[in-house]
């Protein structure tokens, strides 16, 4: 049988296929190379026994799970949006490939607040609007495919998020919803909550924070990943372009005329110097 895992504990596996769970235990082999929440598997409902852990999408290593699907990234008027920490993960996606998908939330405090960043991310990732307080979660919750992890800031109004979604489980959720705000990287198991019939949601506190060392790329690279600056590549005089001081660089022109955000430039330029 083919199932997911949605939780580790030690050498055990709680296996989801269709409505039902299984606990189990992997073969000495799989347990040496690692399996992870997230993973997909191919297990025996007998013995209980995973005899193989399919091809991954993706592997991330803090937290440490397995083919994650989305990535909610959530921002809010207050406290004022870590916008540095928004780009880290929207290239962290990119690179692992995982779909980013900008969650504003708290829009019924301030309206400029959600037209600024619209106009700084409008042509890099979705984006959508939410207010757990006035229930307006419908953008939300058509997101939720696949395995979902949310990220951002403490106090943006992540466990606010992830009630109103389970709003017909909040027992069963309470603690996911905490820990999740909690905005601190722990050593937490990683548990798959299952949405409706679309989805999971992963309870990943440590997305509060991402250290530039899980994004590995060399310098010359990272551009590349920056879907706003893509276009303007083709227009720097040397391939080896940084796009930090060169006169004849493409990107910043662009960013000298406009076509570019500049606060996402020196975003790019923050993270390249961590890399060179």
């Amino acid at each position: 049988m083919r199932g997911i895992i949605v939780k580790k504990n030690a050498d055990q596996f709680v296996v989801r296929f269709g409505e039902k769970s299984f606990v189990c235990s992997a073969r000495g082999v799989l347990k040496s190379e690692g399996v992870f929440a997230g993973d997909k598997v191919i297990f025996d409902k007998k013995s209980l026994v995973i005899s193989q852990v399919l091809p991954r999408k993706n592997k991330l290593i803090r937290p440490p799970i397995c083919n994650l699907d989305t990535m909610i990234i959530v921002i809010a008027p207050k406290p004022a949006p870590d916008l540095y920490l928004v780009d880290k993960l929207i290239l962290f996606c990119f690179v692992k490939g995982i779909k980013p998908i900008l969650c504003l939330n708290k829009i019924d405090q301030d309206s400029k607040f959600s037209n600024r960043i619209k106009e700084i991310y409008k042509d890099v990732v979705k984006i959508i609007t939410t207010s757990a307080v006035n229930s307006e979660i419908s953008e939300l919750s058509s997101c939720i495919k696949g395995v979902c992890a949310f990220a951002g800031q403490s106090a943006v109004g992540k466990s606010s998020l992830i009630n109103a979604l389970f709003e017909e489980k909040k027992e069963e959720v309470g603690d996911f919803a905490k820990k999740v705000e909690r905005g601190k990287q722990t050593t937490r198991i990683v548990t798959l909550y299952k949405y409706k019939k679309q989805g999971y949601i992963a309870d990943t506190a440590g997305f509060s924070k991402l250290d530039e060392s899980l994004i590995d790329l060399k310098p010359n690279e990272i551009a590349r990943y920056y879907k706003d600056m893509l276009p303007y590549i083709q227009d720097c005089q040397f391939r080896s372009c940084l796009h930090k001081n060169s006169k004849n660089c493409g990107i910043i022109k662009a960013v000298e005329k406009g076509l570019i955000s500049k606060e996402r430039y020196n975003n790019y330029i923050k993270f390249l110097e961590t890399k060179v």
